[in-house]
């Protein structure tokens, strides 16, 4: 009985062995990526034969273990050798074929670094040969009196490849091999590599790769022996984009051109207002005193002024003309008690003068209307909110004005708009140029160009307004004139005090253009001090309790608040 146990009891470590080894394949029938262990290459030969011109023809013997339809072979044909540069291999005249029924249907794509062949059609499973036979150009590279070929041979696989074997057949002797398994970068030595007897093949070996795996030879030759030469292709990026070339720099040198041309045209525009102001400003500077009148240098009056001055019917020059017709005797300033109403706040009440309004321009007459508007008075803090859409029209009439006087040719609001939608215009083309070129091509200096010339464009616009001979006349006088005002002096000597105060006030409207109201105001201010009975101007009233002491205060006021009031949109 024990003898018979004894055969049984001895095969039971033996079946266990061959159950474990059983075993195996079903527990790693699970791969990588999802692939089973049984897709694999059992082997890949490929066989490179080096021709004229450095290209290499291929034939590749693929066995695999099929358990789906069809697979891929990965080649990488593309690596960046610099920040502008890639090197290329170029794979021509590619076939396939099988002599056992394989796929042998195949498509070639590329994209980005690399090239996929994809191989379909034939038997759907079991173990097949596949053969490739393809050109590959740009593996030569002349290099320290050699050339040397160096290609990825085998690899590209998303399964293992149990051998892998590669020769290299040369037209002369081979100087030294190398080869290389792993990443394509890697600097690890391959499993075998030698050359043939007559040092005219290059033989390689690696045995169980790794899917993503490559074995990559390299062969030394003698220089010249192929003629090949690497392959190098520009690399379209924002550096090479953005980068400096013929077309470029004299896109550049004519924009540089067309810069200093437009700040010569402007020179010449505007150096001739500075010329003329250098010559003539002296003859401007005293007080426009005939007799006891005041006389305007060339009978500008405040609003026209400003326009004339910075080429801009701005709010403050409104504000001077409001001054200025209320000196003159269209209207009448009245502050209101504080204490009364329990704010600041002035009333413009109408007047009519024994003459009429003859005397008034076209944007003086708009004013007027647009401030009493049928009404005999009006409270300044009413016309916030209301007043804003009748400036547009004030300050449009002062920029005909300014036409109709000579001054200019034409107005300067408008020449500054087109100049500015001329310039935008441009810098709206330079983007769309810029993006379509720097995506496209490597012109987008080109665009970058335009767009800074539209900017330049629309920012000189602003200057290109420019003065008539007369309109530079003009500015000189008004310049010389601004200078006296800045002084603050004017001999009054013998002059009856209210004629002084008279006389002073005309110069007001003026000052509040130029900056120097305050200065002037304490002017007005001493002359009614020293006035006996002068509690208020003829075009000034103040409440009761006030008098010319604190006109220079009020009058300060006055224009900050005008100036808020008529420019004050209405609020939601």
């Amino acid at each position: 009985m024990l003898g018979r146990l004894r055969p049984l009891v001895a095969s039971l470590p033996l079946a266990a062995v061959l159950s474990a080894g059983l075993a195996l394949p079903a527990q790693a029938a699970q791969g990588v990526n999802g692939l089973r262990v049984s897709d694999r290459v059992v082997k890949d030969e490929a066989a490179i034969t080096l021709g004229k011109g450095g290209v290499a023809h291929v034939r590749e013997t693929i066995v695999y273990q099929f358990t789906s339809a069809g697979f891929e072979r990965t080649f990488t044909t593309r690596t960046h050798s610099s920040v502008t540069r890639d090197r290329v291999w170029k794979i021509e005249n590619l076939k396939a074929s099988s002599p056992d029924g394989g796929p042998a249907k195949a498509a070639v794509s590329s994209s980005g670094t690399t090239t996929e062949v994809k191989l379909t059609g034939g038997a759907a499973s079991g173990q097949h040969t596949v053969v490739l036979e393809y050109d590959v150009r740009g593996a030569v590279n002349p290099m320290r009196g050699a050339e040397e070929f160096r290609w990825t041979a085998i690899g590209g696989w998303k399964v293992p490849v149990a051998q892998a074997h590669a020769t290299v057949d040369t037209p002369a002797m081979v100087q030294n091999v190398n080869c290389f398994a792993g990443a394509l970068d890697s600097t690890i030595g391959c499993t075998q590599f030698y050359t043939n007897h007559t040092h005219t093949q290059g033989v390689f070996s690696q045995s169980q790769m790794l899917p993503d795996d490559n074995l990559t030879v390299v062969v030394g030759l003698p220089a010249g022996v192929t003629g090949g030469k690497a392959i190098f292709e520009r690399r379209h990026t924002a550096a090479t984009a953005f980068s400096v070339n013929g077309v470029t720099a004299s896109a550049l040198g004519a924009l540089l051109l067309l810069l200093v041309g437009g700040v010569v045209g402007l020179y010449m525009l505007r150096g001739r207002d500075a010329r003329v102001v250098g010559k003539r400003a002296a003859e401007g500077d005293h007080g426009h005193v005939t007799g006891e009148e005041f006389e305007p240098p060339n009978g500008v009056r405040p609003g026209q002024v400003g326009t004339l001055i910075d080429e801009q019917a701005d709010v403050i020059d409104v504000t001077a003309t409001i001054v200025d017709l209320a000196v003159r005797g269209h209207l009448l300033i009245e502050e209101d008690d504080r204490g009364t109403t329990g704010r600041l706040d002035w009333t413009l009440r109408r007047l009519q003068r024994p003459g009429g309004d003859a005397d008034l321009l076209r944007y003086e007459r708009i004013l007027l209307g647009a401030l009493f508007d049928g009404r005999e008075a009006v409270k300044l803090s009413a016309l916030g909110g209301t007043f804003a859409t009748q400036l547009q029209r004030v300050r449009s009439a002062m920029y005909d004005d300014v036409v109709e006087q000579g001054w200019f040719a034409r107005r300067p609001d408008t020449v500054r708009s087109r100049w500015t939608i001329a310039g935008m215009g441009v810098t709206g083309l330079g983007i769309i140029a810029t993006v379509v070129l720097a995506v496209t091509t490597d012109l987008a200096l080109v665009g970058l160009g335009a767009i800074v010339a539209g900017a330049a464009l629309a920012y000189g616009g602003q200057y290109m307004p420019a003065k008539t001979a007369r309109g530079s006349t003009v500015l000189a006088h008004t310049i010389g004139f601004r200078a006296f005002l800045e002084r603050g002096v004017l001999p009054d000597e013998g002059m009856p005090s209210q004629q002084r105060i008279a006389l002073f006030s005309r110069f007001l409207p003026y000052a509040v253009v130029f900056d120097v109201v305050d200065r002037w105001a304490r002017t007005v201010e001493d002359a009614g001090v020293r006035a006996e009975g002068a509690d208020n101007l003829y075009w000034y009233e103040g409440p009761a309790e006030w008098d010319l002491s604190r006109f220079a205060e009020s009058m300060r006021t006055f224009t900050l608040a005008t100036s808020g009031s008529i420019s004050q949109s209405r609020g939601m």
